[in-house]
């Protein structure tokens, strides 16, 4: 570790590990309250899980985006963080309004906006963590060297701050109501996240392959671009059924077509830089995390989201477990895994254990994809049938349910394997191993 500053990101990286955790066990449940349908209704009402399951995602994400920049900026930018004090005022804002969230959705106060059903106070805590953000890294980056990365980082980063105004905006008229959500929710996830992606990405292939990093900020650029042209105007998928005018229709169909192509340049840039790399880094673990972040990132948000896109398509298939299924890989790959390889390379050098349990490491990531793919998969057969059933034969909605119980058994068995393999995660990062030292050839035995 250059910079001392860096260490508070490993206080980013310990609670967004706990918010991991919760999130996933927060997901099991509502799995099995999908195969057993009244399981603790009264107590805890499957909208209050779903809640808790998706906010949890998104706080534990962003807190561990916030760790990464406090790591990368003092490397990339060759100075201190501009003021560590803030940092952990930051983090301390955020853990308290997430428990205040948390407290709210369990007494049953919430705006009820999927993603967005934080109390206002709540919304406005996040705002001022993201203002005490935004001036703290980009003072960082202004004092500093300014590379591609901070670049991309820093765009990423305020972009998506800026975007979070809109969570405030909630008009009486339904169309606008949703077209407002989806600047936040779609501009996120489908756009501004994936420059954070990129920059991140770019920074571990630096360290991890040794390629120039005139050959990575070249990449980084091309990707930053098409992820911004495809994804502004990808938007408008979801405005197809919202009461906007039909040219969002063609507009939605071509533009988030094209959003395939900064997930496909992502994969094809990972793999290209290891190829090109000369440099045999001992930190394994990280490496597999990279790839299989932005492998799984292209199949899951690239090929699921193109699967129903079109407008033809989602006419159909729209809220149905195809979109789960999408969903749940996408986020995974492109963010989930994306963090966890930050995890795995930052958190030994700042905790000082260089080399760790990378065994545990690697196991916990082909268990957590193995899962996550199963997943898909059940959940995409699920949905097919669903679609007909439901939208073309023209089914009941629960003799539709009731049909896809054996589906939903098996989504919960391949979630029971992610559960396991995130604990395995938290585990290999968070447990010293004991080192065992062979004897000397001169070592007296049973000293």
């Amino acid at each position: 570790m250059k910079y001392q500053s860096q260490k508070v990101a490993l206080a980013y990286f310990a609670c967004a590990l706990a918010l991991f955790a919760i999130q996933v066990l927060g997901g099991l449940l509502a799995g099995w309250i999908y195969v057993s349908p009244n399981f603790l209704s009264e107590l805890l009402p499957f909208n209050i899980v779903r809640m808790l399951h998706t906010n949890a995602l998104i706080v534990w994400l962003l807190t561990g985006f916030f760790g990464a920049a406090y790591f990368l900026l003092p490397e990339e930018s060759e100075r201190e963080i501009f003021s560590v004090k803030l940092a952990y005022i930051q983090l301390a804002i955020l853990m308290v309004g997430t428990l205040g969230a948390v407290v709210s959705y369990l007494m049953g106060i919430h705006e009820g906006r999927e993603f967005l059903e934080q109390p206002l106070w709540v919304k406005f805590g996040i705002l001022v963590a993201a203002v005490i953000f935004l001036v703290n890294v980009s003072l960082t980056v202004l004092q500093g060297r300014k590379t591609a990365i901070t670049n991309v980082l820093l765009l990423g980063l305020w972009l998506l701050s800026l975007l979070w105004i809109f969570a405030f905006i909630n008009p009486e008229n339904l169309s606008l109501d949703k077209m407002y959500w989806w600047f936040v929710v779609h501009l996120w996830v489908e756009a501004t996240w994936e420059l954070v992606m990129a920059a991140i990405l770019a920074f571990l292939m630096l360290k991890l392959t040794g390629v120039d990093r005139e050959v990575v900020e070249k990449w980084l650029y091309v990707i930053c671009g098409t992820a911004l042209f495809s994804g502004i105007l990808g938007t408008g998928h979801h405005f197809y059924w919202i009461g906007t005018p039909g040219y969002w229709q063609w507009i939605g169909s071509i533009f988030s077509t094209l959003e395939v192509i900064p997930f496909f340049l992502m994969m094809s840039f990972a793999f290209v830089m290891v190829w090109k790399g000369r440099k045999n880094h001992p930190n394994k673990a990280a490496l597999l995390w990279s790839l299989g972040s932005s492998t799984v990132a292209f199949f899951g948000a690239g090929v699921w989201g193109f699967l129903h896109t079109l407008h033809g398509v989602n006419f159909y298939s729209h809220g149905t477990q195809i979109t789960a299924a999408h969903g749940h890989l996408a986020f995974y790959g492109a963010y989930v895994a994306l963090n966890l390889a930050m995890f795995s390379y930052a958190m030994p050098i700042l905790r000082g254990r260089t080399p760790y349990n990378q065994v545990l490491n690697m196991a916990s990531f082909w268990l957590m994809t193995g899962g996550m793919a199963f997943m898909t998969f059940v959940l995409t057969f699920a949905g097919t049938i669903q679609t007909h059933m439901q939208r073309v034969v023209g089914d009941y909605y629960m003799d539709v349910q009731d049909a896809l119980d054996v589906f939903y058994m098996m989504r919960f068995g391949a979630g029971l394997a992610v559960v396991i393999g995130a604990l395995l995660f938290i585990y290999s990062l968070a447990v010293v191993r004991r080192e065992v030292i062979a004897p000397g050839p001169n070592a007296v035995p049973g000293e």
